[in-house]
């Protein structure tokens, strides 16, 4: 597994269903076609994504996300930059969680917000992330449960579950 390949299922994920192809994924994301197709080839082995119905398989990616990201990924904390807000600095946990903290921000030059740097899973996640609102809410949520307290994990646990479940696959 790459870091990539949580972009990729997550973004195979909130199609529900609808067709796509690699290059329209890849354009989406930031990524290159071949750099797609071998994160969907690295999520089918690991049993994230089944290429029979050409969709994520929910519970696998959740027992991941869980249990398992902030192992495989850890995040990467720097100094004070300008960025795009993540964790509990992001919505949804934004706007149940009021933090007396910094601010946490992936650098991004078009960011809107100073604060705590956390290293994206992919250099690409807030291009990605510009355009897509549910995308960012959910990697937002993987970074609190990456760097989180007990209680924004929690929260982004719940809200994560809800999601997956939620999503009819």
């Amino acid at each position: 597994m790459k870091p990539q390949d949580i972009l990729i299922i997550l973004k195979l994920l909130l199609l529900e269903g609808k067709k796509w192809s690699v290059s329209a994924i890849a354009e989406s994301t930031g990524l290159s076609t071949s750099e797609t197709h071998g994160a969907i080839k690295r999520c089918e082995k690991s049993g994230l994504y089944s290429p029979v119905t050409r969709l994520p398989v929910t519970a696998a990616l959740e027992e991941f996300i869980i249990h398992g990201i902030k192992y495989a990924f850890p995040a990467d904390i720097g100094p004070p930059e300008r960025g795009m807000p993540t964790a509990h600095s992001a919505p949804p946990l934004s706007d149940l969680i009021i933090s007396s903290d910094e601010d946490y921000v992936w650098p991004y030059a078009n960011g809107t917000r100073r604060g705590i740097s956390i290293s994206p899973l992919y250099s690409s996640i807030p291009f990605a992330c510009k355009a897509d609102t549910r995308l960012y809410e959910l990697l937002a949520l993987i970074d609190a449960i990456r760097i989180g307290r007990v209680r924004e994990r929690k929260l982004a646990e719940e809200i994560i579950i809800k999601n997956l479940r939620g999503s009819g696959k």
